[in-house]
């Protein structure tokens, strides 16, 4: 397939973008990229996505799909080999159970840690260790939570392993703990360590200085 036919609209430092990136290089999809600029939305993410005006956007023969677990599942029914979730009815229902648990509980207790101060932030970086702690239990023994190969939890879950550091460093405050945690902690070893998925990782030392930034203008509109 060419890659005029499939069009992603991104950012570097997204990690819903990431997702799909990873997702589109997993399935050997030939794609191209439009890196988008977040504090000036161009013209063509307001087009592909009057609603939400957010990245990241797939464009696949001019029609747009939003929202990167949609994204995923896009591609997963668009493009049949090399298959991110597995085939057993039960196994995708939880595949799609821990990718949710990953957006409306991890998500959001790691933002809320890097934006609160004081006693606050101890409070919500208690409870996102508490959502990893669950996490992990999805893993149980396996390599991935696909088995032995990349899945769709991974895939959805496994920037965090990037982007929590970076929190942790900035915010001050352990998300990861690796003595209640080890097998989660090897675990994102292993997905940043996949060599399609590192290569996609955007470099840490320039996403570090990018999220202190970010960081500075979160804590200051918050004080």
């Amino acid at each position: 397939m060419s890659a005029d036919s499939v069009k992603l609209l991104g950012n570097w430092a997204s990690p819903s973008a990431l997702r799909v990136k990873w997702t589109l290089k997993l399935k050997e999809i030939e794609y191209q990229y439009v890196e988008e600029d977040l504090s000036n939305k161009s013209p063509l993410l307001l087009q592909y996505n009057p609603v939400h005006k957010k990245i990241p956007v797939l464009v696949h023969d001019g029609k747009p799909v939003a929202e990167s677990l949609i994204i995923l599942e896009y591609i997963e029914e668009t493009w049949k080999p090399n298959p991110i979730l597995p085939e057993d009815p039960y196994e995708r229902a939880q595949a799609r159970f821990w990718a949710k648990f990953v957006d409306e509980k991890c998500l959001p207790s790691i933002m809320s840690a890097f934006t609160k101060k004081g006693e606050e932030k101890e409070k919500v970086a208690k409870e996102a260790r508490e959502n990893l702690k669950i996490l992990e239990s999805g893993l149980g023994g396996k390599q991935f939570f696909g088995g032995e190969s990349i899945g769709f939890v991974d895939i959805a879950a496994g920037w965090i392993g990037l982007w929590a550091r970076i929190v942790e460093e900035i915010a001050e405050v352990n998300l990861i703990d690796t003595e209640t945690m080890p097998l989660l902690n090897a675990w994102f070893g292993r997905v940043l360590e996949f060599p399609i998925l590192k290569e996609c990782l955007p470099p840490q030392d320039i996403l570090l200085e990018h999220s202190r930034g970010f960081h500075k203008i979160l804590t200051t509109a918050s004080s």
